[in-house]
């Protein structure tokens, strides 16, 4: 899989080559990057050592022929095992901020980072959320991209998984977040004291029989963070039903469910769901105070 490109190339001409490669390969994008060209600069511009804020500049710069050999070879990797280019990297973007990542979590890509980006506003008042619990936290990128957002808040993130919160751990270390974001091994919120402002979760919920259906790039990932029971809606039950002894008066929750937002409706008809609507794209972020969580 060798990059057809002479030894001068710019950082431009790299991308569209390495693109054009990817473009021929039977591969599905969905874990950072949609397509060719957005994993085409994702990788030449991690090689490369460059700040996207600066593409502008950087894709007339040269590439070094060592860089070269080194996109060629992790682009093989990419095509040969279609690993997704997150784990080859052995980091992935989210909000704004670099987190490690590798096969013991999720690649980071929820559109929960453009609510956080925003401070989930309108829907909340940024200025009274003082804590703030995370469920199912995985790599930590969603607590950490909260303590950012909301720098006067305490940070609390679960996960059930050990070797996840390895990972998270590794993470609040290099955003130098210990001293406010705290990691708890445990089953959902169990044993988590306390009210929160906001609860925020993007938890498992692809449906067990969707298993076989999905891309190869999947089988990566820890089947932990992918599938919640047979309508993939075991965990986002558990979690509506613990919110209400966990928020504030004033809290509320945001929980994604992806694809099954319709299905999460048919099992609570009673609760007024507000699904948010985003710039970025992505469905299934639901959106529901305190006072309208009532789940039997």
């Amino acid at each position: 899989m060798t990059v057809t490109i002479k030894n001068s190339a710019t950082v431009g001409e790299l991308i569209q080559a390495v693109a054009a490669r990817l473009d021929n390969a039977d591969l599905f994008y969905g874990h950072g990057t949609d397509n060719p060209v957005d994993e085409s600069a994702a990788l030449v511009f991690h090689v490369c050592g460059l700040d996207h804020h600066q593409a502008a500049v950087a894709y007339r710069q040269p590439v070094a022929v060592e860089q070269l050999e080194r996109v060629d070879a992790l682009l093989t990797q990419r095509v040969e095992s279609r690993k997704p280019l997150a784990f080859l990297l052995g980091e992935a973007w989210f909000a704004g901020l670099p987190f490690n990542v590798d096969e013991r979590v999720l690649v980071p890509r929820s559109p929960i980072a453009e609510l956080i980006v925003n401070r989930f506003e309108p829907w909340l008042d940024a200025q009274n959320v003082s804590r703030i619990l995370e469920i199912g936290t995985g790599s930590g990128c969603i607590a950490i991209a909260c303590a950012y957002a909301f720098p006067q808040a305490e940070v609390i993130a679960t996960d059930i998984s050990a070797e996840a919160l390895a990972v998270a751990r590794s993470n609040v270390r290099r955003h130098e977040l210990a001293a406010r974001v705290r990691l708890v091994h445990t089953d959902h919120a169990d044993g988590v004291a306390g009210e929160f402002d906001l609860i925020v979760s993007n938890p498992p919920y692809v449906p067990a029989a969707e298993r076989d259906e999905l891309p190869r790039e999947y089988g990566f990932e820890p089947a932990l963070g992918l599938f919640s029971g047979a309508d993939g809606l075991d965990s986002a039950r558990r979690i509506l039903q613990d919110a209400p002894q966990l928020l504030s008066d004033h809290g509320a929750l945001v929980l994604e469910v992806g694809a099954q937002w319709e299905a999460l409706e048919h099992a609570f008809p009673t609760l007024p769901f507000t699904w948010l609507e985003l710039e970025s794209g992505g469905e299934g972020i639901a959106f529901i105070a305190k006072a309208d969580i009532h789940v039997r």
